[in-house]
């Protein structure tokens, strides 16, 4: 009995991997690529469930080999003494899928949990992996945004929280310039209310922290914010649990396609003065 149990799993298993293996990808034109970077909230800690692990035919990730296939959680994996799990991105992806049809929707994980804004600024280890990553996964696609999730980490001090929004503005004016994207829409997200009043608070800032994020998209062009209210934690009162992770990742793709239809009408005007 055990061994036709066994024999079972493995042949869901082979599928699976066939499956992915064997998914294929559109034309370069019908891709469109987006970066998920941040800390451990993008990279995903929600208790993987069925729904999640149904793959939808136009959505891909990017995996650490740098090979694309169908998505399904955990998107982001191999970080150092931590279990993977549910994050914002393949909630994000699918809503983008639905609301593009004809379009595949390519995810690049980039996230790694517990890492401060210092680490995402150009010339650090994960600012530069990430920018490597993006340009590997354009050879098959076109980047079209960033989806953002980060700020505990610098929730911990005034100074760091002070200085959150000059640094992260000048971040992604450098990752649009280092991608040659000007106009690149770039997403931010609220960390999670629950963290103003946490026992023993390690993160007295996260207020003032939020607040600089709800302020980006009056300082930066083709940004946008999506909010934290009402989105509830795991236990551990640090991260989203798995529903309010797809609430925030459907969040990320309203906002995105409002950035992207901005940024369309705006080259549209563009175009018509020239003319």
């Amino acid at each position: 009995m055990k061994y036709f149990i066994f024999l079972a799993l493995l042949m869901v298993t082979t599928a699976n991997a066939e499956t992915n293996s064997s998914a294929k990808l559109p034309a370069k034109q019908n891709l469109k690529i987006y970066l998920l970077m941040g800390q451990s909230n993008m990279a995903g800690r929600g208790v993987v469930e069925e729904e999640d692990k149904i793959f939808h035919p136009r959505v891909f990730v990017f995996t650490r080999s740098n090979q694309w296939e169908l998505a399904v959680e955990p998107l982001t994996v191999g970080e150092p003494k931590k279990t993977p799990g549910v994050g914002p991105g393949l909630a994000f992806g699918k809503a983008m899928a639905e609301a593009t049809p004809g379009i595949s929707i390519g995810l690049v994980p980039c996230a790694v949990g517990g890492t401060p804004l210092k680490r995402w600024v150009r010339g650090a280890d994960l600012y530069s992996n990430a920018v490597v990553r993006a340009k590997a996964a354009a050879e098959f696609g076109t980047i079209a945004g960033i989806i953002w999730h980060q700020g505990e980490a610098d929730s911990g001090t005034q100074t760091n929280a002070k200085t959150y929004g000059e640094r992260l503005t000048k971040m992604i004016g450098d990752i649009r310039a280092d991608l040659n994207s000007p106009k690149l829409p770039f997403v931010v997200g609220q960390t999670g209310e629950f963290n103003y009043t946490r026992p023993g608070n390690p993160q007295p800032f996260a207020r003032q922290v939020n607040e600089t994020l709800a302020q980006i998209p009056e300082k930066v062009p083709f940004t946008s914010c999506v909010l934290s209210k009402g989105l509830t934690s795991k236990a551990d009162l640090v991260h989203f649990d798995t529903k309010s992770q797809r609430e925030l990742g459907q969040g990320y793709a309203r906002e995105m396609l409002k950035l992207e239809s901005r940024r369309k009408i705006t080259e549209s005007d563009r175009k018509l003065l020239q003319n």
